[in-house]
């Protein structure tokens, strides 16, 4: 198994192809997210995932810079392949990602938008809520942000 982190140009047809097929998976048919997952930043974003042997993207998340889409730097569209979850793939993607965005953006802070029922996850990687819990897409959600 392989970690990437890529930006949007860098990306093969393939890569591009498992990463959309796995975002609508987990967000749209599995959760039901009734939300434009193409919503533009992908092309300003850089993409940390995994891929199994057989190419198969089974674990990813965005990485938005900041002044994108908030005003700090942001980790979204997380997710770990139905099949794959339970086995810490989850923790080594967010640890993936915070280190990438610490080191080689030279942030100190991270937000995330984390679904509500993932707050003690975030919490376990030093996210702490920002907000109350408040529904998007249909889902409740909690803003939390991590201080490197």
């Amino acid at each position: 198994m392989k970690w990437n982190i890529k930006k949007f140009e860098e990306f093969t047809i393939d890569e591009l192809y498992e990463v959309m097929k796995q975002r609508c998976d987990v967000f749209v048919v599995e959760q039901h997210c009734m939300d434009l997952d193409l919503d533009g930043l992908d092309r300003v974003a850089e993409h940390c995932f995994l891929r199994n042997e057989d190419g198969t993207v089974i674990a990813y998340c965005r990485l938005l810079p900041a002044g994108t889409k908030y005003s700090l730097p942001s980790i979204g569209r997380v997710l770990v392949a139905k099949e794959y979850r339970r086995q810490g793939y989850a923790t080594k993607l967010m640890e993936k990602a915070i280190s990438h965005i610490e080191r080689e953006w030279k942030e100190e802070e991270i937000k995330v938008q984390a679904q509500a029922h993932l707050q003690d996850f975030y919490g376990s990687l030093g996210f702490n809520a920002v907000s109350e819990v408040y529904e998007d897409v249909g889902i409740p959600h909690i803003d939390m942000i991590r201080k490197g």
